[in-house]
């Protein structure tokens, strides 16, 4: 199926699975993740309607950006770790940074957006797999992350994000997608501006629309697979 035809069929599987949850489906944004796909399949998904896309790596979309000029309403966030080194340029190349982890990191990302006189919403990532390769911040350290965030003015915490364990089996991330959920609710009496919930995949988003997702992160089942370049 074209690129085209996958965003429709996505489409009507959020609208079928906010249905199912009673909710608007409106309230329930489609992010195409496009790491490792070139800048001709964002131009595509571009073309179909599509306008909000996820990447990886800082460098990668750094070179990829110079083809993306004209694209009127894009948005464009970083949804992989983030390097303390690589700050700035997140800063500078994307709308909005999803894995925020450290106070360090929004720090460093704070001055920067100060600099360029911008604000950055952010996500904090929670890791609350056990999973060694699974980044985010222990989910104990929220509620001190969040206030310390407070005095920072370039940028502002919007919500949550997290990534549970893969399995074939959708139902196994359901207990995650409920964890981030409740770690929401219970932010939202000191941070009201803590509303967002980034959460499910391709395999996965059914559920995490049942469970509050706000966001779905989609990508082989939007863009196809595709083997990523050395050093990406």
């Amino acid at each position: 199926m074209s690129i085209a035809e996958n965003i429709a069929r996505l489409k009507d599987e959020v609208v079928r699975a906010s249905k199912k949850a009673g909710r608007d489906e409106r309230d329930i944004a489609l992010m195409a993740v496009s790491k490792v796909h070139p800048a001709e399949a964002i131009l595509e998904a571009y073309a179909a309607g599509q306008r909000l896309f996820g990447e990886n790596r800082v460098q990668e979309f750094q070179e990829k950006s110079p083809h993306l000029q004209d694209l009127t309403g894009a948005r464009f966030h970083l949804i992989g770790p983030l390097q303390s080194n690589k700050t700035a340029k997140a800063a500078e190349l994307f709308d909005a940074i999803d894995a925020v982890d450290s106070l360090k990191i929004a720090q460093r990302l704070n001055t920067t957006a100060a600099a360029l006189r911008k604000k950055l919403p952010v996500l904090i990532e929670v890791k609350l797999s056990h999973e060694e390769s699974k980044h985010g911040l222990p989910s104990e350290e929220l509620p001190s992350l969040l206030a310390a965030m407070e005095d920072l003015e370039s940028i502002a915490a919007v919500g949550l994000m997290t990534v549970p364990p893969w399995s074939e089996d959708a139902e196994v991330a359901r207990p995650y997608f409920r964890e981030l959920r409740r770690l929401r609710d219970e932010s939202l009496a000191r941070f009201p501006r803590v509303t967002q919930l980034s959460m499910g995949m391709s395999n996965d988003f059914t559920v995490a629309i049942e469970e509050g997702s706000t966001c779905v992160r989609v990508g082989t089942a939007l863009f196809g697979r595709r083997v990523p370049k050395a050093g990406m």
